[in-house]
């Protein structure tokens, strides 16, 4: 198994920049020099996008900023000891000690066994008191391999990191591995309180078993036995019910859905982001005791598996807005893949077929075959083998298309009452389509679905009706509910306010259309691939199921937002080619790779950039993304695909017209952006040259 760390990985005593991402772009590249990923700025985009939803400063001045990126070929390890701390979010100060963990997507169970390991060993202070007075880049490595029991030899100093209880990297007591079972402090006697707990982080590689381990040594001195469950990379056991049943409460340290939830119902708790159970460990336990003495304290609802989690991890603290915000984008999210598939089969559809296989499609699919083909077709299609395969394929779209509402309200329903909202939903946002009431129908029957799924969660039920709660009597019930509102309440008038709107759109013209296009173009570069990008792109995707001929408007909003949506990765390519001076060579590098980006609407090519210097790089973006928005309303370019940039130039009318929309923006963003870096708050450039590294 190749190493997971290697001297050509280790900085010591180097300043790495100022910033967290100054600091994780350094030994991203550490790991791409070493053959380890194929690119820097991919690997960099990943680990900040990590590092955006939650800080990987630990207490101890200890920062790992992790990610499982397709860049990465092979498991790694990078460490910096900085000569100038950074600050990476921890409460009690910067970090001078810090590990960049890059795992693939597919990565092995072992190599992520030995990862979690390493984020183990890193909360204990005799093994980071090694690592600090390690002298060579060599006595760190063989610290860490030893750390992770792959060296039988150490430095001086190791023996230190091993520590009494048999190993800097052991597991702590009473935490559960795949295959394992409870170590010391595995039972609890007399009045011993007991606590189970589940950690996990979205990539499940690091705070999710250093958050375990903190809690069981807070356990520990409080003399509470805790049972912690880790769900993450490495595998994970369930902890036994008997366990569970024995509880006095629960912990979820989590910044993902629970898995199984339902296990733990009528157990009082208390839930926060992974992060707090490393940092506060001991306050979370109290917390759960305090709430488990409390009659009226919150108890984990019956009959549902994740229902109360949230994406942010942090139930009973996430306000209404952010909470409405976060089950909104949770269906668009889910959404989005059949609206993108589906658009781009009906684009395939009219390239083969011609753009009148709309007349055709039903009658050609259901007449004709592969040996069959048909007779009748558009003069615009390819012939008798491109019009039956063109309406094979704009049918198939047609189809997917269909399921954006419904999907877009299922999934609402699932945010809000996990797996017995989903059935609701999806009929609830039947119902808006059926009635006409569309992407407004569809956001109100999911969250009416969603709410009255996780109330009827709520409702005490005798235990031989609990197992038909989430499969049966919830959605059945839900269903009646949230699809009788829509059909004799909420449909007509919502139906109404979407016809309205449709018919606005379809009479704007002139100015009002180029201030639409305005408002879109800020919408996608003020965040790029954030939530007001998503917003906007959902607004213009919704369109395009009520989109046609005799109603081009969503056409026209498509287009526009495809276009703002390129400008970003696109001008900072142009940037970095006109402006050698004020661009490291990092970041030339990023620009190679944001023409491709840029050309196929990955709006996201411009995330190292904006990273790097945000009040240039975004006010930049959204010029140009807002004179992008402008022409192309102004010109009346229509696209029939959601997706894909230039490489779907035979969905888009105008086609000259959209690349001379785009260009202007991307030539008005690249020169604000030089001129922002070279005249506003003028910082010269990070060095091309690499950082000295400590012998």
């Amino acid at each position: 198994m190749t190493e997971l760390i290697a001297p050509e990985l280790v900085v010591l005593d180097a300043s790495l920049g100022s910033s967290p991402a100054d600091v994780i772009r350094h030994l991203a590249g550490l790991v791409a020099d070493t053959g380890r990923a194929t690119e820097v700025d991919g690997l960099f985009a990943d680990a900040w996008a990590r590092e955006q939803k939650t800080a990987t400063g630990v207490p101890g001045g200890i920062a790992i900023p992790h990610c499982r990126s397709a860049a990465v070929t092979e498991p790694s390890l990078a460490m910096a000891r900085l000569s100038q701390k950074v600050g990476f979010g921890a409460k009690d100060g910067d970090a001078d000690l810090v590990f960049f963990i890059a795992a693939p997507e597919g990565a092995d169970q072992e190599h992520l066994k030995l990862l979690a390991k390493l984020a183990r060993s890193l909360i204990k202070k005799d093994f980071t008191a090694a690592l600090r007075a390690a002298a060579t880049r060599e006595d760190v490595v063989a610290l860490v391999n030893d750390a992770l029991g792959l060296t039988t030899t150490a430095p001086a100093h190791a023996g230190a990191a091993a520590g009494a209880d048999g190993g800097a990297a052991g597991v702590a007591s009473g935490v559960r591995e795949a295959g394992g079972s409870p170590a010391v402090g595995g039972s609890a006697g007399g009045n011993q309180k007991r606590i189970v707990a589940v950690t996990a982080c979205p990539t499940g590689i690091a705070h999710t078993y250093m958050a375990a381990d903190s809690l069981v040594a807070a356990g520990k001195e409080k003399g509470i036995d805790v049972q912690v469950e880790t769900q993450g990379s490495a595998g994970s056991t369930p902890l036994p019910q008997s366990v569970i049943d024995a509880a006095d409460a629960v912990v979820f340290a989590v910044d993902v859905d629970v898995r199984d939830k339902e296990r733990f119902a009528g157990k009082a708790y208390v839930q926060s982001p992974v992060k707090r159970g490393i940092d506060e460990p001991g306050v979370m336990l109290d917390e759960a005791l305090a709430v488990a003495a409390d009659p009226s304290g919150r108890r984990i609802a019956r009959g549902t598996a994740g229902a109360a989690s949230s994406a942010s991890g942090a139930e009973g603290r996430e306000s209404g807005g952010a909470k409405l915000k976060r089950v909104l984008l949770t269906g668009v999210s889910y959404m989005i893949p059949f609206v993108a598939g589906g658009g781009l089969l009906i684009a395939l559809g009219f390239l083969l077929g011609g753009f009148d296989i709309t007349k055709y499609a039903d009658t050609i699919v259901v007449k004709n075959n592969l040996f069959s083909l048909p007779t009748e077709f558009g003069p615009q299609a390819l012939g008798p083998l491109g019009a039956y395969l063109g309406a094979v394929l704009f049918k198939i779209g047609a189809l997917s298309m269909g399921f954006l509402v419904p999907a877009l309200a299922g999934y609402i329903g699932y945010a809000l009452a996990d797996r017995p909202g989903i059935a609701p939903g999806f009929v609830a946002g039947a119902v808006a389509s059926f009635m006409g009431a569309g992407f407004l129908g569809g956001i109100v029957g999911g969250l009416l679905a969603g709410y009255t799924a996780h109330w009827l969660a709520t409702l005490p039920a005798p235990r031989w009706l609990r197992g038909l709660m989430p499969v049966a009597i919830i959605p059945l019930i839900a269903s009646i509910i949230a699809s009788g509102l829509m059909f004799v309440v909420l449909g007509g008038p919502i139906a109404f306010v979407t016809k309205a709107l449709n018919d606005w759109l379809t009479g704007m013209s002139g100015a009002a259309a180029v201030i639409l296009g305005i408002i879109l173009g800020l919408m996608m570069c003020f965040d790029l691939g954030g939530p007001v990008n998503k917003v906007a792109y959902a607004f213009a995707v919704a369109g395009l199921s009520a989109a046609s001929e005799a109603n081009p408007a969503p056409y026209h909003i498509m287009a526009a937002v495809m276009a703002a949506g390129m400008v970003p990765p696109l001008a900072m390519a142009l940037a970095t080619v006109l402006d050698h001076r004020n661009f490291n060579a990092t970041e030339h590098e990023n620009g190679k790779a944001a023409w491709l980006l840029g050309a196929s609407f990955i709006s996201e090519g411009a995330i190292p950039f904006a990273a790097a210097d945000p009040l240039r790089v975004i006010p930049a973006s959204m010029l140009g993304g807002a004179l992008t928005g402008a022409l192309s309303m102004a010109f009346n370019v229509s696209s029939k695909a959601p997706h894909g940039g230039i490489f779907v130039f035979f969905a888009i009318d105008n086609f000259f017209l959209w690349v001379v929309s785009i260009a202007a923006g991307v030539v008005v963003t690249a020169l604000a952006t030089i001129a922002l870096k070279r005249y506003v708050g003028k910082k010269a450039p990070e060095a091309a040259e690499p950082v000295p590294v400590a012998a």
